[in-house]
């Protein structure tokens, strides 16, 4: 199917009798997990959504029995493919999936399944009526009910805190492994995106929401996964250059937002990137200073006080 092009502010329908949905898991060495994830959200898939889809498993240069696990669920479970990846990185094979696939609307979930797939069709719904054109999981809404321990807390939280701070950014929780895009969107937004690592959700959403894209939240019911491998440290040292960069690049107009806005129909004058310039030296110093305080003060009162109750301080105004 070739998804249908934008209309000057409109988002027209998706034709439901083609393929409707391609949902990609990104996995890196994920022998255990990967079978009873995929079987599950298949079984899931096949009872509840009522659109087309498929699952595609996409493997990023995994070197344990992953690429095995992966070819045998594609032979047992229709609708279900594998794309092997000879470089890592979870933005690459989301860039690489989406750009080449013919479903209308792209997502993608981690392989724990952390979110609770009842929020899939909320999640998808507006991008196949038109309504939006992005849409993503939040764990930081009030209506969210999540699990996961006060390190990773309060990381997420200054971290969406300094996004606003520095970028302006207008959505809650960049980084929940639980995102949706039209097609039609992807296509426009996808060459502008650089990074191919953690990184890529947060500056896909930054230049859609500069681009007067309509970005919807859902919130998630989540479980943090207590066997999660990623580097926090490394993967937060590249987030902060990926945001200098990518701020750099919206402050020196270098990305051509306006013309696609144009293109598009979207925006006007009162539209965030107009102010992005102004928004960024006046918060930038603000934003990096309470997060940094947030964390200090987490970091001062956890021996004493315990995690929860160190998190709880490090939240008070």
């Amino acid at each position: 199917m070739t998804a249908p092009t934008l209309a000057p502010g409109i988002a027209t329908p998706i034709n439901q009798r083609a393929l409707v949905l391609d949902l990609v898991i990104p996995v890196y060495n994920e022998e255990a997990d990967l079978g009873p994830s995929v079987r599950r959200l298949h079984a899931y898939l096949t009872e509840n959504l009522p659109y087309t889809f498929r699952i595609t498993i996409a493997d990023n240069a995994s070197v344990d029995d992953t690429p095995r696990v992966a070819a045998g669920l594609a032979a047992s479970l229709p609708h279900t493919r594998v794309v092997r990846l000879e470089q890592k990185g979870r933005g690459r094979a989301l860039r690489h999936v989406w750009s080449t696939s013919e479903a209308a609307v792209l997502a993608y979930m981690d392989v724990d399944l952390s979110t609770d797939l009842a929020a899939l069709l909320p999640l998808i719904a507006p991008l196949i009526t038109g309504h939006s054109d992005v849409a993503i999981g939040s764990r930081l809404s009030r209506q969210s009910r999540v699990v996961r321990g006060a390190k990773r807390e309060v990381i997420s939280r200054g971290y969406n805190l300094l996004l606003r701070g520095t970028l302006a950014a207008s959505f809650s929780d960049a980084q929940c492994g639980f995102k949706a895009i039209r097609a039609d969107v992807a296509r426009e937004l996808l060459p502008l995106v650089e990074d191919t690592g953690w990184f890529f959700d947060t500056e896909l959403l930054v230049l859609a929401q500069n681009a007067g894209m309509r970005i919807h939240e859902v919130p998630v019911d989540w479980v943090d996964d207590p066997d999660s491998r990623v580097d926090i440290v490394a993967t937060v040292l590249a987030d902060l250059r990926g945001m200098l960069r990518l701020g750099r690049s919206l402050l020196t107009g270098a990305l051509p937002l306006a013309e696609l806005r144009g293109r598009l129909g979207r925006g006007g004058p009162d539209h965030p990137e107009t102010t992005l310039v102004r928004q960024f030296v006046r918060f930038a110093g603000v934003g990096a200073g309470s997060t940094l305080a947030y964390l200090l003060l987490f970091a001062i009162a956890q021996p004493s006080l315990g995690a929860q109750a160190a998190n709880l301080l490090a939240l008070l105004p």
